[in-house]
């Protein structure tokens, strides 16, 4: 079927009403509290956490909703960002200190560090960051990953940048290409795709899409922009790490295997889970139990106690001891747990306004190619509510219509599509753009260049391999 043809577009059109004053109006105030946000940190110095209440607030009273009703959204997307994602970012911090304290984090740096060479430890990372991305979340991959980026860059003399930028692209291309992502499984569904062509697809494309936007695009922006972790960061795991390797032999240290496994029990726990759901269906014990270890929160829970285990009680430590180091992994996540809540109360207002209403009102009545419309208004939901998973959701619903009765592969192609634009500008309004920001100490302007930016490839890279490959496949 040609691309151009867009069978259900009547419909569709018939059923979406036509675009109104008050539908520009959301657009603009949308636009205005992005740039109050923007300016409060940039240009006032504000805390993002300010910040993002004060751009929130702007954004419900300028279209108009009331006031209770603002500040209920606002509690009401800051409760479920960090119900689903702060209990992971606090036991992420919890293993990496242990990790760190033990000496794990060590093993880990100095063995990638001397097998790979300055040259290709942003290659390693970024190889790392995809089979870790693979069945994790983009948040906490990125908590388990920051320990080592941190270390590794500190240990080496390498710039932070190099090493942030691969890991970075490895798990936001995984994030939004490949089931069984929550976004990815949305829109094979929403689509009626294959999981296991889209799978296949998204993988095949995530390929030069992980190089292109990690090791040779951190390469270059390395050079204009220069950052360091927090203090209190490198204080928790760089000295921690430094001082488990300087006691020499008198102190016990877990080994290069131990501690990556460590770091992978979640994920082996989630990708479990993962292959048992969609290649062995059904409803047997084993069934239910892969559904519950592999469940993320679990998943961390039992790596944070294995970690517990093997990084303190077998290499001698007391329970007060162990319980010390828990506690110490804490304080250096509290403000980034408010600043990615305050980024979800701020996504949920704009969801509760109807801002992405309206963006689908307009984008869904415009006559294009299947693949680049369902890309677009990714993009443009994206752009608007700044999570990945609303806008594959959102656009993969739009489409579905248009879809039907298309061959399955053009229909992963196009749930590829749309995941791709996903993660189109990742900027304010996403938590993951604030958990780059502050974990590797850079200002918002140095963080759009690199982690915006980046994002931003991955789009394009997405949409591109997706026409390529409808041009050699369908």
């Amino acid at each position: 079927m040609s691309p151009s043809v867009l069978p259900g577009t009547s419909a569709l059109a018939a059923a979406t009403s036509s675009w109104t004053g008050h539908d520009t109006r959301l657009i603009v105030m949308v636009a205005v509290a992005i740039a109050v946000i923007i300016s409060l940190i940039a240009m006032f110095d504000f805390h993002p956490f300010i910040a993002l209440i004060a751009g929130s607030l702007v954004l419900g009273t300028g279209t108009g909703t009331e006031l209770a009703a603002v500040v209920e959204s606002f509690g009401a997307g800051m409760g479920s960002t960090l119900g689903s994602t702060g209990g992971l970012i606090a036991l992420g911090a919890i293993l990496g200190k242990l990790l760190a304290d033990s000496g794990g984090v060590d093993s880990i740096v100095d063995t990638i560090g001397s097998r790979s060479g300055p040259r290709l430890l942003p290659w390693s990372m970024a190889l790392i960051a995809a089979v870790i991305g693979l069945p994790m979340f983009f948040e906490v991959g990125l908590v388990l990953l920051v320990p080592i980026i941190v270390v590794m860059a500190k240990r080496t003399s390498t710039p932070l940048v190099l090493l942030a930028v691969p890991a970075l692209a490895g798990l936001g291309t995984m994030h939004a290409f490949v089931p069984p992502h929550p976004g990815p499984l949305v829109a094979v569904s929403a689509l009626s795709a294959d999981v296991g062509t889209t799978l296949g697809l998204g993988l095949l494309a995530a390929i030069p899409t992980v190089i292109i936007a990690g090791p040779l695009y951190g390469r270059f922006i390395a050079r204009h922009v220069r950052s360091e972790a927090p203090a209190e960061l490198v204080a928790s795991l760089v000295e921690e790490a430094d001082r488990a390797r300087d006691t020499g032999p008198v102190r016990r240290v877990p080994g290069f295997a131990t501690s990556v496994g460590a770091v992978a029990l979640p994920v082996v726990l989630m990708l479990a889970k993962s292959v048992a759901d969609i290649a062995f269906p059904g409803d047997a014990w084993w069934n239910h139990l892969l559904d519950f270890l592999g469940t993320p929160l679990i998943a961390m829970f039992v790596a944070v106690l294995f970690a517990m285990t093997v990084f303190g009680y077998r290499l001698g430590r007391t329970r007060a001891e162990v319980r010390s180091v828990v506690t110490a992994g804490l304080p250096a996540v509290a403000g980034i747990l408010l600043i990615v809540g305050a980024g979800g109360g701020f996504k949920q207002i704009i969801v509760d306004t109807g801002v992405a209403d309206a963006i689908g009102k307009f984008a869904a009545q415009a006559n294009m190619p299947l693949l680049v419309l369902g890309w677009l208004l990714a993009v443009l939901i994206r752009l608007a509510t700044g999570s990945a998973t609303v806008a594959t959701t959102a656009a993969a619903g739009i489409m579905a219509p248009m879809v039907a009765g298309t061959p399955p592969v053009e229909a992963s192609l196009i749930a590829l599509a749309v995941g791709a634009g996903s993660l189109f500008f990742s900027h304010v309004n996403d938590a993951g753009f604030w958990l780059a920001k502050e974990y590797f100490g850079m200002s918002v302007s140095q963080n759009i260049k690199t982690w915006s930016a980046l994002s931003t490839i991955v789009a394009v890279m997405g949409l591109a391999m997706s026409l390529l490959m409808y041009a050699v496949l369908v």
